[in-house]
């Protein structure tokens, strides 16, 4: 399992924190996701051999936010 913490802009509220993490945590690969909102930060575990940093940011980039 690979662990990465995201920075991430334009997130501000519930919807956001639902809005991620409904779309991340579903992914095959995907065993956690934790937003922080206070720090602009999304926690990543997920195993590299089903999905790849480059899909994780780019559903979140999907939602509405910029992965930085």
């Amino acid at each position: 399992m690979e662990k990465v913490t995201l920075n991430v802009k334009g997130m501000s509220c519930g919807h956001c924190v639902k809005a991620v993490e409904g779309a991340v945590g579903p992914m095959e690969g995907v065993s956690k996701v934790k937003v922080n909102l206070e720090n602009g930060t999304v926690d990543v575990e997920f195993d590299a051999s089903k999905v790849t940093l480059a899909q994780i940011k780019e559903l979140i980039d999907d939602q509405g936010y910029d992965v930085a």
